[in-house]
């Protein structure tokens, strides 16, 4: 009895009618025109933004008289103005004797009530949902099939500041933000030229997020330019929420250690690899810039070497380049020579190598790995940790194991200033990301030196070389222009020559390699399928 009664009951609300049943699926609504009925609109896009707490539908009449629908989402849009340059006018003016004349829609738009920078008008619901999505408010009117959207952001977004990881003495102070518009108008302010072109893509199927192109017409090449359009505009992907989900997919070599796309947080960097006739790419959402091609010698050149003079820059930075080659060759070497050849050390420094190993549990190799993986722990621990506590437990941390470890007799004083030197040689990269490479590469070199001595470490480096010299950044070779050897654009490579010297273009003789495309992952429904 009870089983036939839920039965009949289910069947009765299985049959009852459904307000919303004549209401299509929320994404082909989005496909449909604007109707001239306001209650039909509103109840098309309630259902599109359903169960979506922050959309807010406010009925207001022009003057009394006109009734108007404003829709816009609780958080992105600058309610302040909204009331102000919006619906305050509205409310005290009287009404004109033209409006009775002309629809609502081309009254607002002529007669500029909207006090904002941007307006447009439409007549497709698909634009209504992305502006309303977009930070801005959409005026719908009783008896029109189109709508005013009015841009009116008013989100919370950070202020500009000095980029952390790209300080300079005497450069500007400026980096970055997470917003689109904020970047590309300081890009505007370094160049003041309508030659600088801003190119605008959508990216993404759920974020949609708004990518930007940014070279110099006449300057950048266009075989990198349309390169560069073609792979962003070939990425398929639901969300793009920072720089490196754009550069896996545009980079011509994805399983190199060795970054093919170079990204910053300062205008003044981008400004300048603009001019020579590279192409910079703007992501909404993220502070840092990426800029194609990239080469290797990105790794060893600093902002401060254009703000200091040209000597003083170019013995920092044959010092920066000395000190990264250590960074990647000075343990293996050191596990090469006391393991294999020994012979090769004075009489006196290889005593006090050998009494300094003495009771030592560990071959070298073991223990340089053992102590270059605690100190690469300590590093990030340092990074991941709270900025006030990070550095100190870093810095205590590695005084007293290193100390202790010492006076147990498991490690040598000679490798904790091997590697403590190969630690400190390594954080003069300039940049984070093309010093990663050299970190990682530490590894290998010293399996090598362990098992092979200095051939072992001569063999690993001819690999890398023979590696890097077939790398390519679209089209740009990575050892360019020293391989192949390009002479009028060396005075910006190993050396920092004078302004007055550097006055020629670099990619003087580039070629653009074919489309290396690979597809992302996209979700249908639940299921989480490859795109082929």
């Amino acid at each position: 009895m009870v089983k036939q009664m839920l039965l009949r009951r289910w069947n009765d609300i299985s049959t009852a009618p459904n307000s919303n049943s004549n209401l299509t699926s929320p994404e082909h609504a989005q496909n449909e025109a604007i109707s001239k009925s306001l209650e039909t609109n509103e109840r098309l896009i309630r259902h599109i933004f359903k169960n979506c707490y922050d959309i807010v539908f406010r009925h207001v009449q022009i003057f009394g008289k006109v009734p108007v629908l404003c829709v816009y989402l609780d958080g992105l849009v600058d309610t302040k103005s909204l009331d102000s340059n919006l619906l305050k006018p509205w409310m005290l003016e009287n009404l004109p004797p033209e409006l009775e004349e002309l629809n609502p829609v081309d009254w607002i738009l002529e007669q500029q009530l909207v006090s904002i920078a941007k307006t447009k008008t439409t007549m497709t619901m698909d634009d209504i949902v992305q502006g309303i999505l977009s930070a801005s408010v959409v005026i719908l009117s009783d008896g029109q099939d189109k709508a005013v959207i009015a841009e009116l952001a008013g989100f919370e977004k950070r202020a500009i500041e000095e980029p952390t990881g790209e300080t300079t003495l005497r450069g500007p102070r400026e980096g970055f933000t997470e917003t689109i518009s904020v970047n590309t108008s300081l890009l505007r302010r370094k160049i003041h030229s309508t030659k600088l072109k801003m190119e605008s893509l959508t990216v993404g199927n759920l974020s949609k997020t708004t990518i930007v192109i940014a070279y110099i017409e006449g300057i950048a090449l266009e075989s990198i330019i349309e390169e560069v359009r073609n792979r962003i505009a070939q990425i398929d992907i639901d969300t793009v929420l920072g720089g490196n989900f754009i550069e896996e997919f545009i980079e011509d070599h994805p399983f190199t250690l060795f970054p093919q796309v170079q990204n910053t947080e300062r205008p003044d960097i981008v400004a300048a690899c603009l001019a020579e006739r590279k192409v910079a790419i703007f992501i909404d959402g993220s502070p840092f810039v990426l800029i194609v091609p990239c080469t290797l010698w990105n790794a060893f050149q600093s902002a401060d070497d254009y703000y200091e003079r040209f000597i003083y820059a170019t013995l920092i930075r044959w010092l920066r380049m000395l000190l990264i080659i250590t960074s990647m060759f000075l343990p293996s070497i050191y596990v090469a020579i006391t393991t294999f050849h020994p012979q090769l050390l004075p009489t006196n420094f290889l005593l006090s190598i050998t009494s300094a190993r003495e009771g030592v549990p560990f071959p070298a190799v073991i223990e340089a790995l053992l102590m270059e993986l605690l100190f690469e722990g300590l590093r990030e621990a340092g990074i991941r940790m709270p900025r006030p506590v990070g550095s100190a437990v870093s810095i205590v941390g590695a005084l007293v194991i290193g100390q202790a470890a010492v006076q147990a007799g498991i490690v040598s004083a000679p490798m904790v200033i091997v590697v403590s030197l190969t630690g400190i040689a390594s954080l003069i990269t300039p940049r984070y990301s093309m010093g990663m490479p050299f970190r990682v590469l530490r590894f290998p070199m010293l399996i090598s030196s362990g098992i092979l001595g200095l051939y072992g470490v001569t063999m690993a480096s001819v690999f890398l070389l023979i590696h890097l010299t077939n790398l390519e950044s679209f089209g740009i070779p990575y050892l360019s222009p020293i391989a192949p050897l390009t002479k009028s654009e060396l005075i910006d490579v190993l050396i920092r020559a004078p302004r007055w010297r550097m006055n020629t273009l670099p990619m003087s003789n580039s070629t653009t390699t074919k489309l290396r495309f690979r597809k992302g992952q996209r979700r249908n429904g639940n299921q989480g399928d490859e795109v082929k």
